[in-house]
């Protein structure tokens, strides 16, 4: 594969360790809670407030309560099952908390950007990065195990910038809110015996920003032997289907994991619509059977990854503020390679010609292109209000 460096934006002096979503995640994540003695910035989709989302809050207050700076960012859509009683609770043991405002919202319905990070910085210095919120469904629970997904526990130099971006949202977000005293970094936050090369890649499409969009097709291109992707919604747009079927083309081995089950019934029956494309594309296509599939995690020649919340689709594409981080790695990038290729061999169903045939009626076609078609249209008004107002 080509020299990733040519892509730019890499800090060189981190250490990165992937992390299975469950119980792994949550006690690394209170763990690193734990750790922190200056500043905690902490921004979440979603934030439940059941058995996983109190013990994270609980080990939130008990660093407030030694003095540490607590800032909670949540989307203001996805979390609001978070009662006015407990958010009082939560400012009254000293965290800074606001919402991330959509437009327009209700119970059931939002327009406007989501805040879809997933991301907790411990002093500038320590973060996890991935696509796990916060909530029971994410945690392995005495009844049910969790639904499948990935974070990267990081230090080093890329921790300060993502202090940065944390800090610059934060003080953006919540209409009318006063903005928070901006903290300098010192020297030492980016200090890191690690070589390994970490940039920050970010997708906000309203403010002209679609760095991780852009990866996928620089990575698609530049890719010799084999891609293996896995989304938890995947709706490949007309630009990233031409990169796939391009590097398919030119021999290269693309593997993609998708949900058998799914939280969401339209995005998986327009998903299925598509699966005709892939495989006359010459693209492996596997269904992961074991619990629902959560992940947004990739990896290209065993030398490169990228992890975070962006799912390939359209509403990450559009209508998200999303973070990744790409990682430029070979032992790193086996690793993830490693666990797909786990995945794949013991809990998903490869989906092939004669598979997808007789698995679906023609209602079942019907339905699948109607739930695609519906999709692309909901996106095509979202982009047009936008564009309207640039």
């Amino acid at each position: 594969m080509k020299s990733k460096n040519a892509l730019g934006g890499f800090t060189f002096h981190n250490r990165v360790k992937l992390i299975r979503g469950g119980k792994n995640y949550f006690e690394s994540l209170i763990d690193l809670i734990r750790s922190a003695e200056h500043s905690i910035h902490l921004q979440m989709y979603i934030f439940d407030d059941d058995e996983t989302g109190r013990s994270v809050l609980n080990a939130l207050n008990e660093a407030s309560a030694k003095g540490v700076s607590v800032f909670m960012l949540l989307d203001g859509y996805a979390s609001q099952g978070l009662s006015r009683n407990r958010i009082a609770e939560i400012k009254l043991a000293g965290i800074k908390f606001r919402w991330f405002e959509p437009l327009l919202r209700a119970k059931h319905f939002y327009f406007g950007r989501r805040l879809h990070h997933k991301v907790i910085i411990a002093d500038a210095a320590r973060a996890m990065v991935g696509g796990i919120n916060i909530s029971n469904r994410y945690n392995d629970m005495p009844q049910e195990t969790a639904w499948l997904d990935w974070a990267v526990f990081v230090e080093g130099e890329i921790c300060g910038k993502l202090f940065l971006i944390c800090q610059d949202l934060w003080n953006k977000a919540g209409w009318g809110k006063k903005k928070s005293v901006r903290y300098q970094l010192k020297p030492e936050h980016y200090f890191s015996e690690g070589s390994c090369k970490v940039r920050i890649r970010r997708e906000d499409w309203v403010r002209r920003r679609t760095e991780i969009s852009r990866s996928y097709i620089e990575l698609l291109s530049s890719a010799e032997k084999e891609v293996y992707l896995m989304s938890s919604y995947f709706l490949p747009g007309r630009v990233m289907r031409k990169s796939l079927a391009r590097a398919a083309a030119r021999g290269v081995k693309i593997h993609v994991i998708t949900a058998g089950k799914s939280d969401i019934v339209m995005a998986k029956n327009a998903e299925r619509y598509l699966y005709r494309w892939l495989l006359r594309n010459k693209i492996s296509l596997y269904e992961y059977q074991a619990n629902i599939l959560h992940g947004k995690i990739s990896c290209f020649d065993s030398e490169f990854t990228t992890i975070g919340s962006y799912n390939i689709n359209f509403l990450s594409a559009y209508a998200s503020i999303e973070l990744n981080l790409d990682i430029n790695d070979g032992l790193f990038s086996l690793t993830v390679e490693q666990e797909l290729k786990k995945i794949i061999e013991s809990d998903c169903k490869a989906i092939t010609e004669t598979e997808w045939s007789k698995q679906y009626n023609l209602f079942e076609l019907f339905l699948q292109r109607s739930s695609y078609d519906i999709i692309r249209l909901i996106f095509f008004l979202f982009t047009f209000y936008f564009k309207q107002r640039r």
